[in-house]
């Protein structure tokens, strides 16, 4: 079973639109947060220890960028 998987994006990001694409292909269904579009989204990011996106988060984990923990995300996400 899939766990809920949430992307913090903005518009005009080449990273977060990479980690979508990515997502996509691995069949990981998600749900975008734009923080251009909801300002609340920035502090749920900074939550995480965040400032800048794109932020990947399953479950209570959460990843910056298209980096090698986001394949660990991934991998979690499917199990």
């Amino acid at each position: 079973m899939n766990k809920r998987v949430i992307v913090y994006t903005t518009k005009d990001c080449i990273e977060c639109t990479m980690v979508k694409k990515v997502l996509s292909e691995e069949g990981i269904s998600f749900e975008t947060r734009d923080l251009s579009v909801n300002p609340e989204y920035q502090m749920e990011v900074e939550k995480y220890g965040f400032l800048g996106v794109p932020v990947t988060v399953v479950e209570n984990r959460a990843v910056k960028g298209f980096t090698n923990e986001l394949k660990e995300l991934m991998e979690l996400a499917k199990s």
